[in-house]
């Protein structure tokens, strides 16, 4: 293998796979990229075993071949060479050689025979949508995914395709964060997957704000979506995500509307104070008017107030106020509208301008 070829044409590519591959591995490989050469072009490929990214890029190519390296190290290489350099790619034996100018690095490899190819997926459902779309539904939602937690199948996001539209469901057991948008998916039946934690992080950095498409296959136990010369292949979860509908509030009495920004700076505030470990706050709501205090086990205090909307009645209920700020800071509309019923029951954040979005939030005991 001997290619040659521009240090930012190069980079590209690497930086779009290299955040499946981790820095410290049970496997050697899984440090190392897959570097595939042929004719007129370049694919570089990483994986973890449980997502896989592979991007493409021309080259002009006379010898072509395939194998690993560290991709850490190839990644570093060449953000440290000079923009605009020339760089210089060749296989001797068991080493790459990489060359730019008076720089000169070799390489270990390993045969790309012992990489771990994701297979293809074996598709179901194909549909196109619009990355900022995408990208809209796992930013509004991925911040409720557990984190290992044993539960495996929260440790995810799901996706709903249905009739007209595609649904993001995310949730940790003590809050829950909905979004929905339109989208042509033509006949494809409805289904329900389960995006591992990991893929969901890889796919929202790959997305951009563009409404270029994004070719999303389902299959199986794998979703792949290709953006532009990107693949993104992802093992899906195998377990039956909770019934979402019942969690999610209907007929709460009590309705709060404020200003989001105002409601989002005042609980920031009262935070400060709160325990570090129970991130509690107080909401005291009367007329016009919501109160929060917070406290910690060092005797301090914090009080905030904002105006709000509300003339329901005197309530005091306790939250983690991180889950409010999470849920307001994924909405973009100026005002902000909760739905509570009593103290033990769990709140629902709606934004007035689309219907589409929904949190709930479980309240706490303080």
């Amino acid at each position: 293998m001997k290619f040659e070829m521009s240090r930012d044409a190069l980079l590209k590519p690497i930086q779009a796979v290299i955040g499946v591959v981790e820095r410290r591995q049970t496997m050697p490989i899984l440090s190392n990229l897959l570097i595939a050469a042929d004719a007129n072009r370049l694919t570089l490929t990483g994986t973890d075993l449980e997502v896989e990214l592979t991007a493409e890029t021309e080259l002009s190519c006379d010898d072509g071949g395939e194998v690993t390296v560290p991709g850490r190290k190839l990644l570093d290489i060449c953000r440290a060479l000079p923009e605009g350099a020339t760089i210089k790619v060749a296989l001797d034996k068991e080493r790459l050689q990489v060359q730019s100018g008076r720089s000169r690095f070799n390489l270990s490899t390993l045969p790309a025979a012992e990489f771990p190819v994701v297979e293809d997926v074996d598709t179901q459902i194909r549909f196109s949508i619009p990355q900022n779309i995408l990208k809209e539904l796992l930013d509004r939602t991925h911040f409720s995914m557990a984190q290992q937690d044993v539960r495996y199948y929260l440790n995810g996001l799901l996706l709903e395709i249905a009739e007209g539209k595609v649904r993001a469901v995310a949730t940790d057991g003590h809050r829950l964060a909905l979004c929905e948008v339109a989208a042509d998916v033509g006949d494809a039946p409805a289904q329900q997957v389960i995006v591992p934690r990991k893929g969901v992080l890889e796919l929202q950095r790959l997305l951009g704000d563009t409404d270029a498409p994004a070719e999303v296959e389902l299959g199986g136990n794998k979703i792949r979506v290709r953006i532009g010369e990107l693949r993104f292949t992802s093992k899906l979860i195998d377990g039956r995500f909770p019934d979402y509908d019942r969690v999610v509030p209907k007929g709460g009495d009590k309705v709060v509307k404020a200003n989001r920004l105002l409601m989002r700076d005042s609980l920031g505030r009262a935070a400060i104070l709160s325990n570090e470990k129970y991130k509690g706050v107080r909401l005291q709501l009367d007329d016009n008017r919501v109160r929060i205090q917070a406290h910690n086990p060092e005797q301090e205090e914090a009080e905030d107030e904002f105006e709000a909307d509300y003339d329901g009645g005197e309530l005091e209920i306790g939250f983690n106020v991180v889950y409010l700020l999470d849920a307001l800071g994924a909405l973009d509309s100026e005002d902000v509208i909760l739905q509570l019923s009593d103290a033990n029951s769990s709140c629902l954040i709606l934004d007035p301008e689309k219907d589409g979005h929904r949190y709930v939030v479980m309240p706490m005991r303080l």
